[in-house]
């Protein structure tokens, strides 16, 4: 199960170095207006819409934004309608990607995001073609510095987590998807501000890719995908040595 940390961490540097605020905030709106739309505007009731507010908020999206999001998606008219769809696909390497989206128009999306897997060297496939190789899990990065090991693991095993593993200079805490308010709420209660937080589809295996050109090309369709405004979150089993990773990651 490594990797985790690495895959969240270049998401969290990516969202902190991108310039395109309002590209970023209104994904962030449009993903809390749908969890609204499926089950209302409180989010101790609405699992959904917290996990879109926790990362309206690592994204630094204003409160205000927040608000307005959730008014709007409560109005008469509710703003467009959306509907999640997961797609998936291999890119360079072998390197299998799950490309979670909300779109209003199927036939304009899917056709959009095969042409980025063929640019990038891979390929669209069909539904369940790599589902198999990711599972659903809650997923917390912590820094090291917050929390020794053992203090690490009472909490989050108090929490219900399932594991805490070391990544470098973070604690990587996961478990089941179900658990991911409680985890949160025992880090808030030792006023612990995670890195990054996420109900994730996390690799059940990944793979190597030991050279610069590939790794590049790994992580340039990677973008490209999560560029596209229709897609939400782009998840990848690639495991990049943190040598090449240095060098290649934005």
């Amino acid at each position: 199960m490594a990797g985790h940390s690495k895959w969240a961490n270049i998401q969290h540097r990516k969202g902190a170095q991108d310039k395109r605020r309002a590209k970023i905030f209104s994904k962030c709106s449009k993903v809390i207006m749908t969890a609204v739309k499926l089950a209302g505007p409180d989010p101790d009731m609405n699992l959904g819409l917290r996990y879109a507010i926790d990362k309206a908020r690592q994204a630094n999206m204003p409160r205000d934004n927040i608000a307005r999001a959730i008014k709007a998606a409560q109005g008469a008219e509710g703003g467009d309608s959306y509907e999640e769809v997961m797609y998936e696909g291999y890119g360079a390497g072998g390197v299998a990607y799950m490309v979670a989206a909300l779109t209003d128009n199927r036939n304009r999306t899917a056709p959009e995001l095969r042409k980025i897997f063929e640019r990038g060297g891979g390929k669209l496939g069909t539904s369940g073609s790599v589902m198999h190789q990711f599972e659903r899990k809650a997923l917390f990065i912590v820094a090291k510095e917050a929390m020794d090991e053992d203090a690490i693991m009472e909490l989050a095993l108090d929490s219900g987590a399932d594991d805490v593993v070391g990544q470098d200079d973070t604690w990587e805490i996961t478990g089941a998807p179900e658990t991911f308010s409680s985890i949160r709420d025992g880090l808030a209660k030792a006023e612990i501000e995670p890195r990054a937080s996420s109900v994730a589809m996390l690799p059940l295996v990944t793979v190597e890719i030991a050279d610069e050109a590939a790794a590049t090309r790994v992580l340039k369709l990677m973008d490209a995908l999560d560029d596209h405004e229709d897609v939400d979150t782009v998840y990848a089993n690639f495991d990049i040595p943190d040598a090449i990773l240095e060098k290649v990651a934005p």
